[in-house]
């Protein structure tokens, strides 16, 4: 995770040990890992919300593209339509 082995977190956990002593140690514990708990909950919405973002913005992304085709599929037709009047007009 962070390069944390079994020594260092031993050497952590004594250290806590002696710093808020037996009683105190397990509530720290229990609040940390809340605490712990809760950030991964509010990275995931995160996450979860710029996914869904992006998702968003690659369908309007889409739909511009489509819409470009279209548009440029219906100038072509009316180009080749102005064509084959002009073509028909002339023989005529």
């Amino acid at each position: 995770m962070f390069g944390l082995g079994i020594p260092e977190l031993v050497v952590i956990f004594v250290i806590a040990l002696i710093v808020f002593g037996p009683k105190k140690l397990p509530d720290l514990g229990k609040a940390l890992g809340r605490g712990l708990a809760e950030f991964k909950r509010a990275t995931q919405d995160v996450k979860e919300s710029i996914e869904s973002e992006v998702r968003s913005a690659e369908r309007s992304i889409d739909v511009e593209k489509i819409r470009q085709n279209v548009e440029g599929t219906e100038k072509e037709n009316k180009e080749q339509a102005e064509k084959k009047e002009t073509d028909g007009d002339g023989n005529a």
